[in-house]
């Protein structure tokens, strides 16, 4: 599954505020619940920060991805955003960043989940993606210019 068929546009947001790695993923949570419908934003944040103790989802040139596990949906859902300014997230090359493509996946869709998680490293390894990305400054536009990418 690619990053582009379960993104929506309610779920991308461009230029966010953010001073911490905690507020940035209450943010991406409320987002997702949002979309998801029925789901607690404090259940999606505790998915998301057991991930981040296992290692943080930081992983380089500005980028992070964010990911955890639904328990009560069948529904896999992306949340994609960039920040007005970047954030510390204690990535692995010590850079602060400032995009953000999380993740949520029904538990029982563990193989989807992973090939989703290499579609987006893939998607985001492009130099001149990171660039447009780092240049939209509205939603449509972020929203659009991944749905063009291949």
């Amino acid at each position: 599954m690619k990053l582009q068929d379960i993104l929506t546009l309610d779920c991308t947001s461009c230029a966010v505020q953010a001073t911490s790695k905690k507020r940035l993923l209450e943010h991406i949570c409320e987002i997702a619940a949002s979309s998801i419908g029925n789901v607690d934003p404090s259940d999606l944040l505790d998915s998301l920060l057991d991930r981040e103790k296992m290692g943080s989802t930081g992983i380089g040139n500005g980028i992070a991805i964010p990911h955890g596990r639904l328990t009560k949906t069948e529904k896999a859902v992306a949340v994609l955003l960039t920040t007005e300014e970047a954030i510390d997230f204690d990535a692995i090359d010590n850079r602060d960043v400032d995009i953000f493509i999380s993740l949520f996946v029904p538990e029982d869709r563990c193989s989807e989940h992973l090939e989703t998680l290499q579609s987006i490293a893939k998607l985001f390894s492009d130099k001149q993606t990171l660039k447009q990305v780092r240049k939209c400054t509205s939603d449509q536009q972020l929203f659009d210019l991944i749905q063009q990418a291949s």
